[in-house]
């Protein structure tokens, strides 16, 4: 792998650490800015939002830029609005400052997938993925709890100074070894200057695709459901005490950071047979936790393993997307970035109204079975219409399977 590629996992993981270090950071915030804690909250429902509008519609306005300036132009920007929100007093500029921190998360992740791909073999796309992908999981790994401890030490405004100062290794990688060609054409196979927003909007409306993007919203959905409500239920359900909570957060990351390196080595060869057994698998999974969760033991492992299935399955789905969307090598990883945020935003939703509902903490497991189940019955059915249409009559080459 180039070693360009490793800086923007850098940036990805600053990135990443950006969107969930909040989580630890959210009293603190509230004291200084003199606000609720439900209004601190709404920081993080903004940066979500910001992810999943500005995928698409950031990747479709750089399409014209090179590689070089789309990157620069969005790392820049995000390291420049962490600046702002480490300095300012007023909590719209800090709220302000969140979105449009995700605008440039999702700009930078839609034509960095883009940028990684073009940059290694035809058939090495999901080991470059899952590169971009293990900077988001070392971020549930280190820097969530990094940015935690950071808060403790010397205050939620450290957090974001990190996040700035972590984000200028790679500004400088992406000066040195990006090339400043078009951000369309370098994964475009085909002849000429690449197929232009038209082009690619109407490659993207490939059933193969489609599929896929809901399949990684559905299996996001079920991941970030669980890990969302994760801290209550081993509090409350398994018995163990607050203070091993970032323990068991690291747990689940250091779990997503072994599926993603499964998937990259996987998801170029073996892509069908990982996602079939991985997601039958994770269905296992969320419903043996849902069941045994309180046993410490098997709600440990349980974790660990549920860390690397989600993130094994979830990196191989994007990889097949980014294969799929062959005609469309920008637009492509944007829509799989909002897909997977959809997926982010509508889980701990559904968590949370299981939890409403006065369901349990073991509710958001069983609604992480229910999505996941869906997922497989969609694979089914989209399998199943597949071999219908080949049985009837050669599918196209979009549509042909992976």
């Amino acid at each position: 792998m180039p070693f360009v590629l490793h800086l923007l996992g850098l940036a990805v993981f600053a990135q990443g650490t950006s969107e969930f270090m909040l989580s630890g950071l959210l009293p603190d915030i509230a004291r200084d800015l003199h606000i609720s804690l439900s209004a601190a909250g709404s920081l993080t429902s903004a940066f979500a939002v910001g992810m999943v509008i500005g995928a698409p519609l950031l990747a479709m306005l750089s399409m014209r830029w090179s590689r070089r300036r789309a990157l620069l132009a969005f790392l820049v920007a995000f390291l420049l609005v962490h600046v702002l929100g480490a300095v300012t007093t007023h909590y719209g500029v800090l709220l302000a400052t969140r979105f449009v921190a995700a605008l440039a998360n999702a700009g930078f992740l839609a034509v960095a997938l883009a940028t990684a791909t073009a940059m290694v073999a035809p058939d090495a796309k999901g080991r470059a993925t899952s590169v971009l992908l293990g900077g988001t999981t070392m971020a549930c790994v280190a820097g969530v709890p990094a940015g935690a401890l950071l808060g403790e030490l010397w205050g939620w405004r450290s957090a974001f100074w990190a996040v700035a100062l972590m984000s200028l290794p790679a500004v400088l990688g992406i000066l040195r070894s990006v090339p400043a060609d078009r951000a369309g054409q370098p994964a475009y196979a085909g002849p000429g200057p690449g197929p232009g927003v038209r082009g690619e909007l109407r490659a993207l409306r490939s059933p193969r695709l489609v599929v896929t993007l809901l399949l990684g919203a559905l299996v996001n959905g079920a991941t970030f459901c669980a890990f969302t409500y994760l801290a209550p239920l081993v509090t409350d359900v398994t018995g163990i005490g607050t203070g091993w909570v970032p323990a068991v957060l690291a747990l689940f990351g250091l779990g997503s950071f072994v599926g993603v390196g499964l998937g990259g080595r996987l998801a170029d060869t073996r892509a069908v047979p990982l996602l079939v057994a991985g997601g039958a698998a994770l269905l296992l999974g969320w419903t043996v936790l849902a069941l045994t969760a309180g046993n410490p033991v098997a709600a440990l492992v349980l974790v660990f393993v549920q860390g690397a299935l989600s993130f094994a399955v979830g990196s191989t789905l994007v990889s097949q997307v980014l294969y799929a969307a062959n005609g469309a090598p920008t637009l492509g990883g944007g829509f799989a970035t909002a897909a997977l945020n959809v997926g982010a935003a509508i889980g701990p939703w559904c968590g949370g109204a299981a939890l409403t509902a006065g369901l349990g903490f073991r509710s958001p497991l069983w609604v992480s079975a229910l999505l996941t189940a869906l997922a497989l019955a969609l694979a089914g059915v989209a399998h199943g219409a597949r071999r219908r249409t080949v049985r009837h009559g050669a599918p196209s080459a979009q549509d042909a399977p992976a």
